[in-house]
Formats: structure tokens, sequence, C-alpha cells
């Protein structure tokens, strides 16, 4: 092996978290600020110019750090986005499960939507970012591959979350199985957080998740 390809193992490892015998490093501080400035001005460049208009000097420019610190952390403005997604898709997570903390199915579903579309935090600028990028994705098929497996990452992570309070078999037979009920949920998300582009009306867009959820969700027997 060449020494420039060492040096991007060497860099792929320190990324991952761990070394490349798999033993894990030490994330220093500086370190993980230097990475969340990267990721908070690509959000903000990204947003401004378009993803795919956005290079690597203006993300570091906007962040103040040199290209040597954005390649220190993410080998792609691709792998960058995918960062950025799976931190909005933690951030969701969170959100979801810190609304429903303590709640019970016997609440009735009207309350435990209503603790959880209260709680959502949709930001415009994630949507408008996600939305460019998936026009990207959608001309690469590997690109494509990856944003897919993301998101079913992020199904898989609330799917466990969904059937704790909405029971499958009460659901039309297309939506029986958990998959693709939770796959509906996200669904209708994201059609209500697209809303935002057009319409900047939040109120009126929690309504409107709202009374999709209660659609899909509401028992059928």
């Amino acid at each position: 092996m060449t020494e420039a390809s060492n040096s991007a193992v060497d860099r792929r490892a320190l990324r991952s978290g761990r070394r490349a015998d798999g033993t894990p490093t030490r994330v220093t501080r500086r370190r993980a600020e230097t990475r969340e400035r990267l990721l908070g001005a690509a959000l903000t460049v990204f947003a401004e110019r378009g993803f795919g208009r956005a290079g690597i000097e203006e993300i570091c420019e906007a962040a103040g750090y040199t290209r040597g610190a954005f390649y220190s952390n993410f080998d792609s403005l691709d792998e960058l986005f995918f960062a950025l997604y799976e931190r909005q898709a933690a951030l969701v997570t969170d959100q979801v499960r810190d609304a429903l903390d303590g709640a019970t199915p016997d609440e009735g579903l009207a309350v435990l939507l209503d603790r959880v579309v209260g709680a959502l935090l949709i930001d415009r600028t994630w949507v408008l970012v996600r939305t460019d990028f998936m026009l990207y994705a959608a001309r690469d098929p590997d690109t494509a591959a990856t944003l897919i497996r993301h998101r079913e990452a992020l199904r898989e992570t609330l799917q466990p979350i969904v059937t704790a309070f909405v029971d499958p078999d009460t659901m039309p037979p297309g939506l029986r199985d958990p998959e693709s009920l939770t796959a509906a949920v996200l669904t209708i998300h994201d059609a209500a957080a697209e809303r935002l582009l057009l319409d900047p009306d939040l109120d009126a867009l929690r309504d409107w998740l709202r009374d999709m959820l209660t659609a899909l969700l509401a028992p059928r027997r």
C-alpha cells in the first residue's frame, strides 16, 4: 500500500472513531467543535447556494477553517451531507422520544399526536437542503442508494416507538407490518415538512400534520 493510501486509511479510521486495528480513538473537544462548525457552515451555505453549487472552499471560509480541517473530517461534500442527515435524524428521534416519555397508549391517539406534533421542531433550512440533495441523488444511483440506507436507518430507529403506541393489526392490510407503517408515518412527516418551502405558516403545518397522522393511524377494526 502506498503512503497516500495509508494516509487515506488513517483519515477514514480517525473519522470513524476507530484506529485501523479496530481500537477506539479519542475524540478531542477541539476536533468535535471543528466538525460541528463545519456542519453548521455547510447547512447555511447549502441553503443559500444549493447543493452542487457550493464548494468546499466556501464551506471552509464560512466555518473559518482551511481545506485541511475539512478533509480531516470528511472525504467529500456527499459525506458531509450524510453527517448532517444523521444529526437531523438523531434530533427528530430525540424529539419524538422526549414527547412520548412517560406516555401510554391508554391516553388515546389524539393526546399522543398532540405530544409529538407539538414537540417537532421542523427546520425549513434543513428541509430546503434535504430536498436539494434528493434531486442531486436522483441523478446518481450510488448516491440514491446511500440516501435510501440512511432513511431506512431512521425508520428502523423509529419503528419500535411507533409500534409501542400503534397496533399494526388495526391498520389497513398494506400497513400491518411495522416497516410499512413506520415508513408511512415518515412519508407524512416529510410531506408536511416540504410544505414549509412555499408556506412558512408553522401552525397550519402542525394542524395538517396532526390531521394526516390521525387519518393514517386511527384504528380500523
